[in-house]
C-alpha cells in the first residue's frame, strides 16, 4: 500500500507493479438537486474527483445505487443512472456494472478504480512552506442548495452550482500534474477549511488563506448571512474551531462559507511559488475559469490555519 487512510487522502493507492499503481475510492450520497439526471451527473463527478485529486487517471467504475421499492417511479432511477453514465463517458471510462439495494430514499455514487505511476502520486502529504495554494472551483454550493430547497434562491444560483458540481476535475488534475504540484485534495464534505486542515496535518505544516481571494458562488455569502446552513456545514464550523484562527475582519458569514460542506468541489493544489503563474495560465487555457490563488503553505503553527 502506497497511500492509506493515515494521511486522510482522497483515495487509497496500491502498487501493482514497479511502474503502475491502482487508485481506489468510493463515494455516494442522497440527492441535493431535484432533477435525477443532474443528480447522477453530480454524484459521478464527485466520486471521480477523488481519483483526479491524487493526480491519477480513472480506469473504470461500478455503480452504487439505493432506491425505494415504492413511491418513486422506476424511470427516476433510469435518469439517475443515465446522468452517471454521461459523466463517466465524458471522463473516458465505462461503468462496468454495480449493485442496487432497497433504501428509504434514493442514493447514488460510484466505486472508481484509477491508475497512476508510483512516482507521480499527488497526495496530501507533500506541501512545503512557501508553496502557493490554488483553488479551482468556487465554494458555497451547500448554502445555495439549502436556499433553493427553501424556495429562497433569489439569485438563481442553483443553476450555476449545478454546472460547477457536474464539472469534472479532469482538466484541473491535468494542469496540476503538468505544473508539478506538490500536494492536492478535493474540496468536498469537510469544506475548504476541513480539507485544508487534512493537507497541512499530513504535510506537517500550516497555512494562511487570504479571504478576499477565495472564489464564491453567487449568493453564497448572502445565504450564509440569512442562515441557510445545512447540518453538515454546521458540524464543520464547530469541528474547525480549534484548527483555524480567524482575523477579526473576517465576518461570521464568510467563516460559514469557508466551512460549507461542498459537493463535487474543486481541487485545492499546493504548488511551488515559481510554478504558480504557469499553473494559473494552464488552468485558464483548459477552461477552469474561476481558479484562483488563495493563500500559501507556511511553517507549522498553532492553530494550523490562519484566515486573514
Amino acid at each position: 500500500m502506497l497511500v492509506s487512510g493515515a494521511t486522510s487522502d482522497d483515495a487509497g493507492v496500491v502498487l501493482l507493479r514497479p511502474d503502475l499503481a491502482l487508485v481506489l475510492t468510493t463515494d455516494f450520497f442522497t440527492p441535493m438537486v431535484d432533477d435525477p439526471f443532474d443528480f447522477g451527473r453530480i454524484a459521478a463527478a464527485n466520486a471521480l474527483s477523488d481519483v483526479y485529486a491524487m493526480g491519477a487517471t480513472p480506469f473504470s467504475a461500478l455503480n452504487i445505487t439505493g432506491f425505494p421499492p415504492k413511491g418513486i417511479p422506476p424511470a427516476v432511477l433510469t435518469e439517475i443512472l443515465r446522468g452517471g453514465h454521461a459523466v463517466a463517458r465524458e471522463a473516458g471510462i465505462e461503468i462496468v456494472g454495480g449493485h442496487t439495494v432497497k433504501t428509504s430514499e434514493p442514493l447514488y455514487g460510484l466505486s472508481v478504480v484509477g491508475t497512476v505511476h508510483p512516482d507521480r502520486i499527488v497526495s496530501n502529504a507533500g506541501a512545503r512552506p512557501g508553496d502557493r495554494l490554488v483553488l479551482t472551483k468556487p465554494i458555497g454550493n451547500a448554502l445555495v442548495s439549502t436556499a433553493f430547497k427553501a424556495d429562497a434562491d433569489r439569485f438563481g444560483a442553483i443553476a450555476v452550482a449545478i454546472r460547477w458540481m457536474a464539472t469534472l476535475n479532469r482538466a484541473a488534475s491535468e494542469a496540476m500534474r503538468a505544473a508539478g504540484a506538490r500536494a492536492a485534495t478535493d474540496v468536498t464534505g469537510f469544506g475548504l477549511i476541513g480539507h485544508l486542515a487534512n493537507l497541512v496535518e499530513a504535510s506537517d505544516a500550516g497555512a494562511t488563506i487570504e479571504a478576499k481571494r477565495v472564489p464564491l458562488l453567487p449568493g453564497a455569502l448572502e445565504y450564509a448571512r440569512e442562515g441557510f446552513v445545512c447540518g453538515g456545514s454546521a458540524a464543520n464550523r464547530k469541528d474547525t474551531e480549534g484548527i483555524v484562527e480567524w482575523n477579526a475582519g473576517v465576518e461570521e458569514a464568510m467563516r460559514i462559507v469557508f466551512t460549507d460542506a461542498q459537493t463535487s468541489g474543486g481541487l485545492l493544489i499546493a504548488i511551488p511559488p515559481d510554478k504558480e503563474q504557469a499553473l494559473l495560465r494552464d488552468l485558464a487555457a483548459r477552461g477552469v475559469s474561476e481558479a484562483a490563488s488563495i493563500g500559501e503553505i507556511v511553517e507549522k503553527h498553532d492553530p494550523r490555519i490562519s484566515v486573514i
